[in-house]
């Protein structure tokens, strides 16, 4: 007989559009679980693709009772939305206020409030796992050297709020940890998506592997802390990097 870890899972996918998010639902249901996209842009909301905006708290509880009156019990989470201001990428010196204040809000704050949303939905099954997506640079600084000759400006409210998360993550590890509520986080290096050939060249240079990182890289990790056989695992951030963050 076959093994499916995540067989019977009702699991909600934020983002679930991007480039990240496709390959975690489609990794999750080849895994036998059901992922459920949230996300902002649909053209039509369909039977698995809700229309939920995540910096919203009226939206998220609507979207749930939705899920829940369609398909029971909700088994998990996966917070990967990736909401950002026109400005995202502004040199640090530029950077108004209000653009760093609405990034953070909008990015760790919305995490943070799925998360608080979903806790009862979680205790009416009797558990559940949350996957909060951070990245290398919530754990490590950012070589500066690897985007020269190219326009990219990585934002600073981007290592602010991926490493907020982090710590975040394990905050609510500890705290519900007794309740059978698990949290952890997913930390990816570099996910290629048709980058400026100098960045990756320079990219690939560095990291260990010698290569940027596909989403088929990152999604089987998201499933294996989403499944049983993770199940004395939480406050944990897997980090998936090529071995960047070794050196």
């Amino acid at each position: 007989m076959k093994y499916s870890m995540l067989e019977g899972k009702n699991i909600i996918v934020t983002g679930g559009n991007g480039l990240l998010g496709r390959e975690i639902c489609n990794d999750i249901r080849k895994k036998g679980g059901n992922a459920i996209n949230f996300d902002i842009d649909h053209k039509d909301a369909s039977e698995k693709n809700f229309v939920c905006d995540i910096t919203n708290s009226e939206s998220i509880t609507d979207s749930l009772s939705l899920v829940e009156h369609k398909y029971g019990v909700i088994h998990g989470l996966v917070n990967n939305a990736y909401p950002r201001t026109k400005d995202w990428g502004t040199t640090f010196e530029e950077l108004s206020h209000n653009s760093l204040q609405t990034n953070v809000d909008w990015q760790m704050n919305s995490y943070l409030n799925f998360c608080k949303l979903i806790i009862p939905y979680f205790r009416k099954g009797g558990g559940g796992s949350v996957i909060n997506m951070t990245s290398i640079y919530g754990v490590v600084g950012n070589d500066f050297n690897i985007y020269e000759g190219t326009e990219m400006e990585p934002p600073i409210a981007y290592s602010a709020i991926k490493g907020g998360l982090i710590n975040a993550t394990r905050f609510l590890a500890s705290k519900y940890g007794k309740e059978g509520l698990r949290f952890n986080c997913i930390s990816p290096g570099g996910i290629f998506d048709n980058q400026h050939a100098t960045f990756v060249k320079a990219y690939e240079k560095k990291v260990p592997m010698r290569r940027m990182g596909n989403p088929s890289d990152i999604a089987p990790a998201v499933t294996f802390l989403l499944s049983e056989d993770a199940q004395y695992i939480t406050g944990h951030n897997l980090i998936v990097d090529g071995g960047w963050t070794s050196i």
